[in-house]
């Protein structure tokens, strides 16, 4: 799985002309599933996500996790994030079929919320516009494979 995640004051999603998920302060989270990828790579990287100390402390150092600042997240999911980018049209077989990415995109969602934090998410397949107020800005790049 390959995650982009960025730390925002605020996100939300829109299909439609309509919102179908928002947060405040929190992370963004652009979740590619791959053709390997597993329910154990699900759970491992919803761990690293919900454990990131990004957050600035007191002395403005980044200390602080999500937890720490009362934060949520915006999950929406990225099948661009595996794309091949040898040429300059990017094929996406790299990506995992909708059978396999679905179920895994909402573990990760379920594991994040049974993690005790605010799950918004957009809709997978759909084509969404994707609003965010970055905060720093400070963007993680997360692969299961490199973990």
């Amino acid at each position: 799985m390959r995650a982009v995640v960025t730390r925002v004051k605020n996100a939300r999603v829109e299909i439609d002309g309509r919102v179908n998920g928002s947060i405040e302060q929190g992370f963004l989270v652009l979740l590619g599933v791959g053709p390997n990828d597993t329910p154990a790579q699900a759970e491992k990287l919803a761990d690293k996500v919900c454990g990131l100390r990004v957050f600035e402390d007191e002395n403005g150092k980044m200390n602080l996790n999500l937890a720490a600042v009362g934060g949520g997240l915006l999950v929406v999911s990225q099948f661009t994030l595996y794309a091949d980018t040898k040429s300059r049209r990017p094929g996406f077989t790299g990506a995992a079929r909708p059978e396999l990415a679905v179920p895994l995109y909402e573990q990760f969602m379920e594991a994040c919320q049974q993690r005790g934090f605010p799950v918004a998410h957009g809709e997978f397949g759909a084509d969404m516009q994707v609003f965010s107020q970055n905060d720093g800005p400070v963007t993680i790049l997360f692969d299961t494979d490199t973990m």
